[in-house]
C-alpha cells in the first residue's frame, strides 16, 4: 500500500539541541531530514550499506526547507518522508514536519545523486528498483531554484575546513556547510526575525585543511544569497528568506 512507502520517525527536541531563543535550529532540521532519509532508504534496500557494498554512495546535491514555526524546548515532532520521483542520475525526496497537534510546519525538498566512491563521478542510479518507492503526496512547496552567485562582488571571511567539520567520507559534513553559512548573519538578526526559506546546493566536496571564503550579500529584502568557495571557486551556494518573528515568541 502507498502509505507503507512514506516514512515516519519521531523526535522529542531537547535542551542542548536549541539555540539562544530556545528555539530548534536550521541545521538541526537538517539533521533530523538526513536521519529520516537514511533510515528510510535503509529499510527499503537502498541504505548506506547497500549502496557501499555497489562501490557507490549517496550524495546531497540540494535541499530547501520552508518554515513557519519553530519548536521549542520538550516539543514532539513527527516527520514524514518519501520519494517523490527518480530519473537516471537523481532523485527527488521530500519531507513534512508535523508537532503533537498533527499541525504541519515546515517542507523540504531534496535532491540526491549517487556517486562511484573510487572516482567520485556521478553514477546511473536504479530508476526501476526507486520507482517502486515513489508516492504521489502534495509537498507545497517550490523546488529548488537557481541561486545568484555573490561570490565575486563581496569579501569572503576566511575558514579552513577542521576536524570536527569531516563526515564519514572525510568531507566537509552537509550540516556544517549550513552551520559556517548562517554564522556570518549578526545575532541581531536572529533576535528580530527568523527563517522562512533555506535552501542550499552543494557543488563539490570540501577536504580537511582546504581554505574556505564564505560570501554575503542581500539581493533584496529580507533576502539574501551565500557561498562558499575554495580559491575563488564555488563548492557551496545558499539563498536564505527571512521573516519577522511571531509577537508570541518575542
Amino acid at each position: 500500500m502507498e502509505k507503507s512507502k512514506v516514512g515516519e520517525f519521531h523526535f522529542v527536541t531537547e535542551s542542548y539541541l536549541l539555540d539562544f531563543r530556545r528555539r530548534i535550529t536550521i541545521p538541526m532540521i537538517g539533521t533530523y531530514l538526513l536521519h529520516a532519509a537514511s533510515i528510510h532508504a535503509a529499510q527499503r534496500g537502498f541504505g548506506f550499506s547497500d549502496m557501499n557494498n555497489r562501490h557507490t554512495a549517496w550524495v546531497l546535491s540540494r535541499l530547501v526547507i520552508e518554515m513557519t514555526e519553530y519548536p521549542g524546548m520538550s516539543e514532539e515532532i513527527t516527520l514524514y518522508t518519501w520519494i517523490e520521483d527518480a530519473a537516471r542520475l537523481f532523485t527527488n525526496r521530500c519531507f513534512e514536519l508535523v508537532n503533537a497537534a498533527g499541525k504541519s510546519f515546515g517542507f523540504a525538498r531534496s535532491v540526491w545523486a549517487a556517486i562511484d566512491v573510487e572516482t567520485r563521478r556521478p553514477t546511473p542510479l536504479d530508476v526501476e528498483a526507486l520507482d517502486v518507492f515513489k508516492v504521489d503526496r502534495p509537498c507545497p512547496i517550490e523546488k529548488p531554484g537557481k541561486i545568484i552567485p555573490v561570490e565575486n562582488d563581496t569579501p569572503g571571511e576566511p575558514y579552513g575546513i577542521k576536524y570536527s567539520d569531516l563526515d564519514v567520507n572525510g568531507h566537509l559534513n552537509s550540516i556544517k556547510y549550513m552551520e559556517h553559512l548562517l554564522d556570518m548573519f549578526d545575532i541581531r538578526m536572529y533576535e528580530e526575525k527568523q527563517i522562512r526559506r533555506f535552501e542550499i546546493a552543494y557543488l563539490s566536496e570540501g577536504r580537511y585543511g582546504m581554505p574556505l571564503a564564505l560570501h554575503v550579500s542581500e539581493t533584496s529584502p529580507d533576502k539574501y544569497s551565500m557561498a562558499i568557495c575554495n580559491e575563488g571557486k564555488a563548492i557551496s551556494r545558499a539563498a536564505v528568506t527571512w521573516t519577522a518573528t511571531p509577537s508570541n515568541l518575542l
